[in-house]
């Protein structure tokens, strides 16, 4: 529902709920799976030297993104509206802190992902000599432009454009190349099992020159949290997912327990064709397996399956973000033409398009992106942390709503998955004062901007929409 002050034609189209229960799985399972578990297993085995160990650190890592889904199913299901976590943010502790949270990720947190994923897709194309030129200076200006840039942009613009002209259109895209992405990574796992020179001796292996301790294990850890997220994104399209208190629990609890068992599975398939010592040298250590199993065109093989893992992650990334500013801006508190929903397509086509153009803008200056991606990631865990508590705060505020779906494991399981979310930011960013402080500085430049938007608008209504 609208507030005053914004125009009632915003309430004229509404979001469609076009999603499935296919779509859901698919949106969890082909965000998380991104170009992570091809590259995570040589900065693990660096960490803690031990095959055994690395297993460790993935079922650790698999257990606690499973207590956040479980924690977000309920989350979902009691509150399906577009937004996800921002509508339990606002919910829980008051439209500042929602803003807060939408104006973290619309300004910084997904123009970076997208940034991040679509250029990481243009390096491993140039993995393929047809894309040789991508590396080449396009245009220089005052600045230069490389094609790789121009790529990213044009990715970018693509996955955005099929967005906007349908979720239904983008969901089956999700589906259909999600499915794709689990058959390549499985006939990835069948290649390099199928190796005759394998051995199960190489699983009791290990790198002598690991970080070891409980260090090692935690930076093992991080790497692996990295790899599995993403799986938060199907709350920001919970408004269209049909079913909702059926198909966002399910979405969630499937998807990251599949993600889970195809990790797993991958990194045994890396680890019975290289040694421990040679997984913690290789840059690409599912590349180099695939490569000995099957020779040069193996490695060819799992760049393909990279470049569509991230051409995948792309679509996830970007229908959710565009959700976030749809429904701060439907509560008044963010411009009125990001609430409008496109009257044929049934999309948020503004706040899509204005999300393209910020990730555009920001790959103009790609050299910054490490940096704002950090604050990105700074954001992302302070926000999931504050996000889950609500559950807390709902189970106490609302005892008698309709709970379609209820933790398992409450409040055992929230608890968890919540100190893990702020033992996460204290060992990734203690050391890194400034960084911290970057990323809570974007946060707090927010708070002039409600302000803003409070004084020149009457106080919202909470949206009760589902």
């Amino acid at each position: 529902m609208h507030k005053a002050g914004v125009s009632p034609d915003l309430g004229k189209a509404r979001l469609q709920r076009a999603l499935g229960l296919r779509h859901a799985i698919a949106i969890v399972v082909g965000t998380i799976i991104g170009s992570g578990i091809f590259l995570v297993p040589k900065e693990m085995m660096q960490a803690v030297g031990s095959a055994k160990v690395v297993y460790l650190a993935w079922i650790v890592g698999g257990v606690l993104s499973t207590f956040g889904a479980l924690t977000y199913a309920e989350l979902g299901a009691l509150k399906p509206q577009a937004g996800g976590e921002y509508v339990y943010v606002r919910d829980g502790y008051g439209p500042l802190a929602g803003f807060l949270y939408a104006w973290t990720w619309f300004v910084i947190a997904k123009p970076a992902s997208i940034a991040t994923i679509t250029i990481g897709l243009m390096r491993i194309l140039g993995d393929f000599s047809t894309f040789a030129f991508l590396a080449q200076n396009a245009i220089t200006v005052p600045f230069t432009i490389t094609w790789a840039q121009i790529g990213a942009m044009v990715a970018t613009l693509a996955i955005s454009g099929l967005n906007y002209i349908g979720v239904r259109k983008a969901g089956d895209f999700q589906f259909v190349f999600t499915c794709l992405k689990v058959v390549m990574i499985v006939a990835i796992v069948f290649f390099a099992f199928s190796y005759r020179g394998g051995t199960l001796h190489n699983f009791a292996t290990s790198f002598s020159g690991a970080t070891g301790g409980v260090s090692g294990f935690m930076i093992a850890l991080v790497a692996a949290l990295w790899a599995y997220d993403g799986w938060n994104d199907l709350n920001m399209v919970s408004e269209e997912i049909e079913r909702p208190e059926r198909n966002i629990p399910l979405g969630l609890i499937v998807g990251v327990l599949l993600v889970a068992a195809l990790y797993m599975a991958t990194n045994a398939a890396v680890q019975y064709v290289l040694p421990a010592a040679q997984v913690a040298a290789s840059d690409r250590p599912a590349s180099e397996a695939t490569r000995i199993a099957i020779g040069a065109i193996g490695a060819l093989v799992v760049s393909a399956g990279m470049a569509l893992s991230m051409l995948v992650g792309l679509n996830g990334t970007i229908m959710s973000g565009g959700r976030v500013p749809f429904a701060v801006a439907r509560d008044g508190y963010f411009f009125a033409a990001l609430a409008k929903v496109h009257p044929r397509y049934l999309t948020p086509g503004n706040a899509l398009a204005v999300q393209a153009a910020l990730s555009c803008i920001l790959l103009l200056v790609v050299s910054r992106f490490q940096q704002l991606f950090s604050i990105a990631i700074f954001a992302e865990w302070l926000f999931y942390m504050i996000a889950a508590s609500t559950i807390f705060i709902f189970r106490r505020r609302m005892p008698d709503a309709p709970r379609p779906y209820k933790t398992w494991g409450y409040p055992v399981v929230p608890a968890i998955f919540i100190a893990a979310s702020a033992f996460l930011l204290y060992s990734t960013f203690a050391q890194n004062l400034q960084r911290s402080a970057i990323g809570l500085a974007v946060i707090l430049a927010g708070i002039p901007v409600f302000l803003y938007f409070r004084c020149h608008e009457a106080g919202p209504k909470t949206n009760t929409r589902s």
